[in-house]
């Protein structure tokens, strides 16, 4: 597990009976990018869900940097050791400037009150301004976060994840909705982040996971179908059986 941040051991998740995760093993190197799909129901959503505390499994375990058992850990908690997410709705403080929803976003002990009224030091301005420019938003920083697009609520979003230092960022489905150009810049944007930290992206879009992804794991009723490049991924039998044929077929 040498060089391993994220190491998902036997996981499984009983929804009263229905099995979400089922004996799931899963790894991620340090400064990886790794995209997971999969059909609807394969449990992808889900996977995150364990990693960040939100749901506990029935069994296995979820091992953070090869020595902490994430399982048995509060939300928080697991926020606080490095691991930060990113939902599929962007949900951003809409009336609070871009510049203000990143300053709330700044690891700090204090509640959002204070945080508003207290005066950030130089290192965290310059934090703030160099996640502006990072996610493109830097002209806007002033601007209102409610009038922004779809994407660039996308994109602030990921920035408020980011200014928290995490160790890996989960983001799920960070494409849906978005333009072809929002889309491009979306893959842009998390190839950027990876160059710090770890990246494990949720997607359907097969386009944007060919943009951005270097290995692809495929999940299929709560396990892993298959592990690979984009290339092997496409085409191996029953990943087109079981989920691209099937999209395929969604969208003609």
């Amino acid at each position: 597990m040498n060089n391993t941040i994220l190491y998902v051991e036997g996981v499984t998740v009983d929804f009263d009976g229905f099995k979400a995760l089922h004996n799931l093993n899963f790894m991620m190197a340090e400064g990886e990018l790794r995209v997971v799909i999969g059909p609807n129901g394969a449990g992808k959503t889900t996977l995150l869900d364990v990693i960040c505390g939100k749901v506990r499994p029935t069994s296995g375990r979820v091992v953070f940097k090869e020595y902490t058992d994430l399982t048995p850990l509060r939300e928080e908690a697991i926020a606080n050791l490095g691991i930060g997410r990113k939902f599929q709705t962007p949900t951003v403080y809409t009336s609070l400037s871009v510049f203000e929803n990143l300053d709330l976003s700044l690891k700090r002990e204090k509640g959002v009150w204070q945080a508003i009224f207290k005066r950030m030091n130089p290192n965290q301005k310059e934090k703030i301004e160099t996640t502006l420019e990072t996610i493109g938003l830097i002209d806007k920083r002033d601007m209102i976060a409610g009038s922004l697009s779809h994407g660039e609520k996308q994109w602030l979003e990921i920035g408020m994840v980011m200014v928290q230092e995490p160790a890996i960022l989960l983001v799920d489905e960070p494409v849906a909705g978005m333009t072809d150009r929002e889309t491009e810049k979306t893959g842009r944007l998390l190839q950027t982040v990876a160059k710090e930290r770890s990246v494990l992206v949720i997607e359907h879009d097969m386009a944007f996971v060919r943009q951005i992804a270097k290995k692809v794991t495929v999940l299929h009723e709560g396990t892993v179908l298959f592990e690979g490049t984009i290339d092997e991924v496409q085409n191996h039998p029953e990943v087109v059986e079981v989920y691209l044929g099937r999209e395929k077929k969604t969208h003609a």
